[in-house]
Protein backbone atom coordinates (compact mmCIF):
# COMPACT_ATOMS: atom_id res chain seq x y z
CA UNK A 1 0.00 0.00 0.00
CA UNK A 2 1.37 3.28 -1.05
CA UNK A 3 1.29 5.65 1.69
CA UNK A 4 0.23 9.16 0.77
CA UNK A 5 2.05 12.57 1.98
CA UNK A 6 -1.13 14.34 2.64
CA UNK A 7 -2.08 11.77 5.20
CA UNK A 8 1.17 11.41 6.70
CA UNK A 9 0.89 15.41 7.51
CA UNK A 10 -1.66 14.32 10.30
CA UNK A 11 0.59 12.24 11.42
CA UNK A 12 2.21 14.65 12.98
CA UNK A 13 2.14 14.17 17.20
CA UNK A 14 0.65 10.47 16.62
CA UNK A 15 2.32 8.12 19.47
CA UNK A 16 4.90 5.54 17.38
CA UNK A 17 4.67 2.37 18.33
CA UNK A 18 7.03 -0.75 17.45
CA UNK A 19 6.67 -3.64 15.57
CA UNK A 20 5.19 -5.28 19.25
CA UNK A 21 3.30 -2.12 20.11
CA UNK A 22 5.30 -0.33 22.40
CA UNK A 23 5.25 2.80 22.45
CA UNK A 24 8.84 4.97 21.27
CA UNK A 25 7.84 8.39 21.09
CA UNK A 26 5.81 10.62 19.29
CA UNK A 27 5.87 11.55 15.37
CA UNK A 28 7.89 14.96 14.86
CA UNK A 29 8.31 15.38 11.17
CA UNK A 30 8.44 13.36 8.04
CA UNK A 31 11.51 13.18 5.13
CA UNK A 32 11.04 12.18 1.86
CA UNK A 33 13.01 10.25 -0.60
CA UNK A 34 14.42 13.29 -2.39
CA UNK A 35 14.57 11.31 -5.81
CA UNK A 36 11.16 9.94 -5.49
CA UNK A 37 9.53 12.53 -3.22
CA UNK A 38 7.97 9.61 -1.40
CA UNK A 39 7.41 9.88 2.64
CA UNK A 40 10.98 7.91 3.64
CA UNK A 41 11.47 8.37 6.98
CA UNK A 42 10.01 10.06 10.02
CA UNK A 43 11.52 11.90 13.03
CA UNK A 44 10.15 10.64 16.77
CA UNK A 45 10.55 12.97 19.37
CA UNK A 46 12.15 10.69 22.71
CA UNK A 47 13.42 10.91 25.90
CA UNK A 48 12.68 12.53 29.77
CA UNK A 49 10.51 15.89 29.14
CA UNK A 50 13.64 17.98 29.84
CA UNK A 51 16.21 16.21 27.59
CA UNK A 52 13.93 15.54 23.79
CA UNK A 53 15.57 14.65 21.01
CA UNK A 54 14.81 13.35 17.59
CA UNK A 55 15.76 9.91 15.89
CA UNK A 56 14.92 8.49 12.61
CA UNK A 57 12.97 5.91 11.82
CA UNK A 58 11.78 3.81 8.28
CA UNK A 59 8.72 4.22 7.33
CA UNK A 60 8.35 1.25 4.76
CA UNK A 61 5.81 -1.13 6.44
CA UNK A 62 4.37 1.51 8.99
CA UNK A 63 0.58 1.48 9.39
CA UNK A 64 -1.60 4.14 10.96
CA UNK A 65 -4.67 3.51 13.50
CA UNK A 66 -6.83 6.16 15.68
CA UNK A 67 -3.71 8.26 16.87
CA UNK A 68 -0.88 6.27 16.77
CA UNK A 69 1.53 4.81 14.16
CA UNK A 70 2.99 1.53 13.95
CA UNK A 71 6.80 1.21 12.24
CA UNK A 72 7.85 -2.22 11.36
CA UNK A 73 11.20 -1.91 13.53
CA UNK A 74 12.04 -2.45 17.29
CA UNK A 75 11.65 0.53 20.34
CA UNK A 76 15.61 -0.85 20.90
CA UNK A 77 16.98 -0.25 17.54
CA UNK A 78 14.97 2.77 16.73
CA UNK A 79 15.91 4.34 20.33
CA UNK A 80 19.75 3.78 19.09
CA UNK A 81 19.54 5.07 15.75
CA UNK A 82 21.82 8.57 15.25
CA UNK A 83 19.61 11.34 16.53
CA UNK A 84 19.60 14.98 16.53
CA UNK A 85 18.40 18.33 18.92
CA UNK A 86 14.77 19.17 19.10
CA UNK A 87 15.58 22.00 16.77
CA UNK A 88 18.30 20.57 14.82
CA UNK A 89 18.77 19.29 10.99
CA UNK A 90 20.39 16.25 10.20
CA UNK A 91 23.14 16.52 8.52
CA UNK A 92 24.61 16.04 5.24
CA UNK A 93 27.22 14.07 6.48
CA UNK A 94 25.34 12.24 8.78
CA UNK A 95 22.75 10.69 6.47
CA UNK A 96 24.35 7.88 5.58
CA UNK A 97 24.53 6.51 9.50
CA UNK A 98 21.07 6.70 9.54
CA UNK A 99 20.46 4.26 6.93
CA UNK A 100 23.14 2.02 7.72
CA UNK A 101 21.88 1.85 11.06
CA UNK A 102 18.38 -0.01 9.65
CA UNK A 103 20.64 -2.02 7.02
CA UNK A 104 19.39 0.58 4.03
CA UNK A 105 20.92 1.27 0.96
CA UNK A 106 22.16 4.72 0.92
CA UNK A 107 21.46 6.51 -2.32
CA UNK A 108 22.62 9.81 -2.80
CA UNK A 109 21.94 11.94 -5.72
CA UNK A 110 24.02 11.79 -8.90
CA UNK A 111 25.80 15.58 -7.69
CA UNK A 112 25.92 14.47 -3.71
CA UNK A 113 22.34 15.43 -3.79
CA UNK A 114 20.68 14.83 -0.05
CA UNK A 115 18.46 11.82 0.12
CA UNK A 116 16.30 12.81 2.35
CA UNK A 117 14.10 16.39 2.61
CA UNK A 118 12.06 16.92 5.58
CA UNK A 119 8.33 17.52 4.36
Amino acid sequence: MMIQLADIREWRTHTVLDSGGHKIGTLESVYVDTSTDEPAMATVRIGLPTRHRLTFVPLDGATAGPGYVRVAHDKALVKHCPAIGTDDVLPAKDEEAVFRHYGLDYQPGAGGERQLARR
